[in-house]
């Protein structure tokens, strides 16, 4: 039930009160109404909400009216609050939201945005100038900063006011855990702490314990959710069981019959993935407007983010590092095109959609060998998966001339089919829940028609099974490169690796030299009859005697065992007694 923002207890500052007036947030929900008291007055806190629970402005809201108390006024570079974000898109949007009171407010206070994807000069450039009171940062970059010693930046934060660990789960999922600790040694110990998750983890126990001190525990759950207590109650989780063969057919199906005017987060398990069937998914469905955002994309992600977000609707292609605390705006759809690695991470992506009391659907994807998920994911993670019901397939043929088609006008989209194949047989062997998603129980020949595959990739997962594969009888390196720089630099290599059977630039590894069979047994029965000649001499010596032997060591009777304790006993006595004449004792 939500709360209205004259209940908080301590008073909100007036001109926060009407700042959040202005920006017509007019009640609070559950989390902002459990955590924000407690922060204003000196907690540490530990929150647990589902996704979309409003978490952000949970600790934005005290982080400001602590630093409005504060009688003296805030220095040029002076830091009050930090925000530790696990990617960059998270981060961004929490710096957006912050923004909107930050221009609204009389007293200014400058933020800082660290967040990596440009060079840390121009960051510590940019505080020595700009100076700076809050610092919304990723792990690496602000472990760098602090570390460099370029910029006095641990002196800055002498006057912490609180320290926010967002997404504090997936900041040790993605190995932050020693940057954490680096940081924490630079903040003083007298601050206030706020760590918000999702989910709880024994390493967020060991994280608590060595960052905050007695804390309170804040657990929100939602009401009317019997089972389904992971994810918000206004969400709606669907499945589909269907071929490999069948499973891009399916996902065009769904997006024609749920019409353009929507918007979809489809999740996939690689970077390459997202590639090619970006390239793939606009050549099949030219009237969707489709957007791709994955972890190898550097300055274009935060572009294409915002593309996606203004738009009435469209198809946003990605991988898991969109899965956590980014709000868009009316997402209808969540496609799980793919299990994610981890277990938690598939509630975390279905909290992009059914955000703050939205309605939303997701949708999760599966193979026959999967079958076993739906009941897995209702007892890890208490998520009910529903049947989706049936739709009239898509032509997959269709889709595997498209794709093949595409592959031989471009050699570039060939290169993306490959690796993205592989890529995605690679990061399925490293599944968390591998016990039941086994890679060996794929059925390989349908997913590489899947992908439209003009033959099977050489790799060791694909070594001794006999797949029924129709490969196309094409000279693979008549294919070419429509980039043309690129294309002459191919055939240049080309024509060396044919003339010394070594492509440029690629590590050979060293052949084992082969041995005829004949000379194989014969080296083998040579050196059998070696060590048996060995053995015969060993035991002729034995026999005449003349073979050294080691002196085994006498075993000690009782007598001299009480004899040398008695020694040692009239040792000691002497030790203490310098008077007894040791060297005329028999």
């Amino acid at each position: 039930m939500d709360v209205n923002w004259t209940s908080v207890e301590p008073k909100l500052s007036y001109f926060v009160f009407e700042v959040l007036k202005e920006l017509h947030f007019e009640t609070m929900t559950p989390v902002q109404a459990a955590v924000i008291p407690l922060l204003l007055k000196n907690k540490d806190v530990v929150a647990e909400a589902v996704t979309g629970s409003g978490k952000t402005l949970a600790f934005i809201i005290p982080l400001l009216e602590r630093m409005h108390r504060r009688l003296e006024g805030w220095k040029h570079l002076e830091i009050g609050g930090l925000v530790i974000s696990p990617t960059r898109e998270l981060a961004l949007q929490t710096s957006e939201v912050l923004e909107k009171f930050l221009s609204r407010m009389k007293r200014r206070y400058k933020q800082a945005l660290l967040i990596g994807g440009t060079k840390v000069s121009e960051d510590i450039e940019r505080l020595s100038d700009c100076g700076a009171n809050i610092i919304i940062a990723t792990p690496g970059r602000l472990e760098d900063l602090f570390t460099r010693g370029d910029i006095p930046l641990h002196l800055a934060v002498k006057s912490l006011e609180l320290l926010v660990l967002d997404e504090a789960d997936r900041l040790l999922e993605l190995g932050f855990e020693k940057s954490i600790n680096t940081i924490l040694e630079y903040l003083p110990k007298q601050r206030r702490t706020s760590l918000f998750s999702a989910t709880q983890t024994r390493q967020l126990e060991l994280l608590v314990r060595a960052g905050l001190r007695n804390p309170v525990i804040v657990a929100v759950k939602q009401q009317g959710a019997e089972v389904n207590v992971s994810t918000p109650k206004e969400l709606i989780n669907f499945y589909k069981i269907c071929s490999p063969d069948k499973k891009l057919a399916f996902l065009i199906s769904f997006l024609k019959e749920e019409g353009l005017h929507k918007k979809y987060i489809i999740f996939f398990l690689t970077c390459a993935c997202v590639e090619y069937f970006f390239i793939l998914l606009k050549e099949l469905l030219p009237e969707f407007t489709f957007f791709e955002i994955h972890g190898k994309m550097k300055r274009t992600r935060h572009k294409t983010l915002k593309a996606f977000k203004n738009s009435l609707g469209g198809v946003l292609l990605c991988t898991d590092v969109m899965e956590r605390g980014i709000d868009i705006p009316d997402v209808d759809w969540v496609v799980q095109y793919d299990p994610p690695t981890s277990v938690s991470a598939f509630v975390h992506r279905c909290g992009r959609t059914a955000r703050i009391g939205n309605i939303g659907s997701a949708l999760t994807i599966l193979m026959p060998n999967e079958d076993a998920y739906i009941d897995f994911i209702q007892r890890n993670q208490k998520v009910v998966l529903t049947e989706f019901q049936d739709l009239s397939f898509f032509n997959s043929t269709t889709i595997t001339e498209t794709a093949r088609k595409l592959q031989m006008e471009d050699r570039a989209v060939f290169d993306h089919a490959n690796v993205a194949f592989v890529s995605f047989i690679r990061a399925y062997t490293k599944h968390d829940s591998n016990f039941i998603l086994r890679v060996n129980d794929i059925q390989f020949a349908n997913l590489a028609k899947s992908y439209g595959l003009l033959r099977l990739p050489k790799m060791p997962e694909l070594k001794g099974k006999s797949l029924e594969f129709d490969s196309l009888a094409i000279d693979i390196n008549s294919i070419q490169y429509k980039d043309k720089q690129k294309e002459a630099s191919r055939i240049s290599k080309l024509k060396i690796f044919r003339e010394t059977g070594v492509w440029p630039g690629m590590k050979m590894k060293k052949k084992r030299q082969t041995v005829p069979w004949s000379l194989s047994i014969q080296a083998r029965q040579e050196r059998k009859d070696k060590r048996k000649k060995k053995r015969e001499y060993r035991e002729k010596k034995i026999v005449e005697g003349k073979t050294k032997t080691k002196k085994r060591r006498k075993k000690i009777t009782e007598e001299q065992w009480k004899e040398l304790e008695e020694n040692i006993a009239f040792l000691k006595k002497a030790k203490k007694n310098k008077n007894i004449d040791v060297e005329n004792l028999e």
